[in-house]
């Protein structure tokens, strides 16, 4: 509600251009601009997922693959590794060179295994066998050969490993291969053997190459031995690889060459082997995809909001011009110019707004001609009413002069010796002066009140006798005097008590007013009970005699009192207070009040 009266306020003190503008910025370019917030984070996240998505099972794809061409070349290294054949040669010695060549050459296994798997790129065995001096895929143990890590990390264990190995070709360029190595077992010989099956890079690169992706492949803690861009071949890979972790994996973004990119690592557990190996897929164009997209979106919701406000600022100028228009014929009839313009643009209100506005200079016009003959009656006028106003001053009573001549009647009486009428004549008077010193005022206290009713009562027992008897319950620890309620609030009620309540009753009435304090639930109350012993009401006439005091019917000239006390209580302390009425016929009535005891308190 506050917000409302607020936004009320700021359209209040705005002309009408802003007002439409402000409107078109809360209607139009506000809502637009949030869903569009809202659906551009929405797509963005749902385009990166999906663009993660496939990131991931091209990954997976080239896991597979790697999985399969790895298996494939560790069932061929079984076959080579207990091949009788082969085994012949690495443990034979030969007489000369030419022996040791003819055997190698009848061992057909290998160039068959060559020539019929595009996988496999190379097939060496290499051997200390002084015999061998090197022919096909045999090859001598050159010192070179010996002291590399992957050669003594083959002879030394009995399981696979793969390793990329890096070699040149005759023009110096380097080449990097995922390659098999693994002991051939010579049992028997002093001799050791050790095989090297090496993958075909075109054979990799046409089964994993995708021309949106970059796939970067490495082994273990060793250098890239594939990559798709060939900055990283013999390099580290992109994103540092937590090599403890066995099954490391990770999806996400890097920034790469100054360009933000999805990447997702994977680790493949080689077949039969401890080795495992590293894939990489990294998308350079997601994102550049994806913001194409968000800037088509967002273009359009420019464009969304461009049109309506030309519109609206077109609309707008032809509407306030109008406006102004009509402002400025009102203003010139508001200083006595009646010279309007002839015709006004546009049938719409405030085409009608103009139309009536000429009605009106009319019928000034009409009224001038009168301005004279109205000007002799006002004047006239004003005389009567000088007359009449210094009839009502001297009329005028002043309540020092009221109070005077009624303490000089008392004396009189008194002097008379009529103790009962000077009696009355100072209660009279008492009650008067509480009345007047109370008109205009918010509130006094509980114990004036009660002294009030109090100098009443006296004056209706003086006026019935021993009709009825009044009593006064005050509970212990309620402070009269520190108490402060509405003024005139508890007389009224007693009287309707007196003239109504004990309407039937010829004598022994009683009239009892309780004050106390009660609790009810959170809050403390304080009770005001006035009770008669009348005859009671009916549940019908109680029912309309409540309905009576909450809805005021203007043809209706009893219950006012009530009705007026019940309305003030609701203003003074909320609207959960109110009258409270009870009765049953034979039993009596009895009007109660329930005001809070915080604002008794706080009014104090």
């Amino acid at each position: 509600m506050n917000h409302n009266i607020h936004l009320l306020k700021i359209f209040n003190r705005a002309r009408i251009k802003q007002q439409l503008y402000l409107m078109y910025a809360i209607v139009v370019v506000l809502p637009i601009i949030l869903i569009g917030v809202f659906l551009l984070g929405n797509s963005y996240r749902l385009m990166v997922n999906y663009h993660k998505d496939l990131l991931e099972s091209d990954n997976r794809r080239a896991r597979n693959v790697l999985f399969e061409i790895t298996t494939q070349i560790y069932n061929i290294s079984e076959n080579i590794s207990f091949n009788d054949d082969i085994r012949n040669v690495l443990t034979g010695s030969f007489l000369n060179e030419s022996d040791c060549r003819d055997s190698i050459s009848r061992i057909t296994l290998l160039d068959n295994y060559i020539s019929n798997y595009a996988e496999i790129r190379q097939i060496t065995i290499y051997t200390d066998n002084p015999a061998i001096t090197g022919y096909k895929q045999f090859e001598p143990v050159t010192p070179q050969i010996a002291q590399t890590d992957w050669y003594q990390k083959g002879i030394s264990q009995s399981g696979i490993f793969w390793s990329g190995m890096s070699r040149e070709d005759s023009y110096s360029n380097e080449y990097w291969n995922l390659c098999l190595v693994r002991k051939i077992p010579l049992v028997n010989s002093p001799y050791h053997a050790v095989l090297v099956l090496s993958i075909s890079d075109d054979y990799l690169r046409t089964r994993i190459d995708n021309s949106e992706y970059i796939s970067i492949i490495s082994a273990d803690e060793e250098a890239v031995f594939y990559s798709t861009d060939r900055r990283y071949y013999g390099g580290s890979q992109p994103m540092l690889i937590d090599h403890s972790e066995p099954y490391f994996q990770y999806s996400g973004q890097m920034r790469q060459d100054g360009r933000q990119c999805l990447i997702h690592i994977s680790t493949l557990h080689t077949y039969q082997s401890d080795s495992r190996l590293y894939i990489t897929t990294i998308d350079r164009q997601g994102f550049l995809t994806i913001r194409s997209i968000l800037s088509f979106c967002i273009a359009i919701m420019i464009v969304a909001i461009l049109i309506p406000g030309i519109l609206i600022h077109i609309f707008t100028d032809y509407f306030t011009g109008r406006v102004m228009l009509l402002r400025q014929e009102m203003h010139k009839a508001s200083n006595q110019d009646y010279e309007l313009i002839s015709s006004f643009q546009g049938n719409d209100e405030l085409s009608e707004a103009f139309a009536d506005l000429q009605v009106m200079v009319q019928n000034i016009k009409e009224q001038e001609a009168k301005t004279y003959e109205a000007q002799i009656k006002e004047k006239e006028l004003l005389i009567s009413q000088r007359e009449m106003e210094f009839k009502m001053l001297a009329s005028q009573i002043n309540p020092h002069f009221l109070y005077n001549t009624l303490e000089t009647i008392r004396m009189k009486a008194f002097t008379a010796g009529d103790k009962e009428a000077a009696t009355a004549i100072k209660l009279l008077g008492k009650s008067m002066r509480y009345v007047l010193d109370n008109t205009g005022t918010s509130f006094t206290t509980l114990g004036r009140e009660l002294d009030h009713v109090d100098t009443y009562i006296t004056i209706q027992q003086l006026r019935f006798g021993d009709r009825f008897q009044y009593v006064k319950r005050i509970e212990d620890g309620v402070g009269l005097h520190t108490l402060r309620i509405l003024p005139l609030l508890l007389q009224p009620i007693v009287e309707n008590a007196i003239l109504h309540g004990l309407e039937d009753i010829s004598q022994g009435g009683i009239i009892t007013l309780s004050v106390y304090r009660k609790t009810h639930g959170d809050s403390e109350l304080l009770y005001i009970d006035v009770t008669d012993n009348g005859n009671g009401m009916t549940q019908e006439t109680l029912q309309k005699l409540r309905l009576a005091i909450e809805e005021h019917d203007m043809s209706r000239s009893k219950s006012i009192g009530l009705y007026n006390i019940n309305q003030r209580i609701k203003l003074c302390y909320g609207e959960t207070c109110r009258l409270h009425l009870y009765s049953e016929p034979h039993k009596g009535t009895t009007v109660r009040l329930m005001l809070p005891m915080e604002q008794v308190l706080s009014s104090v």
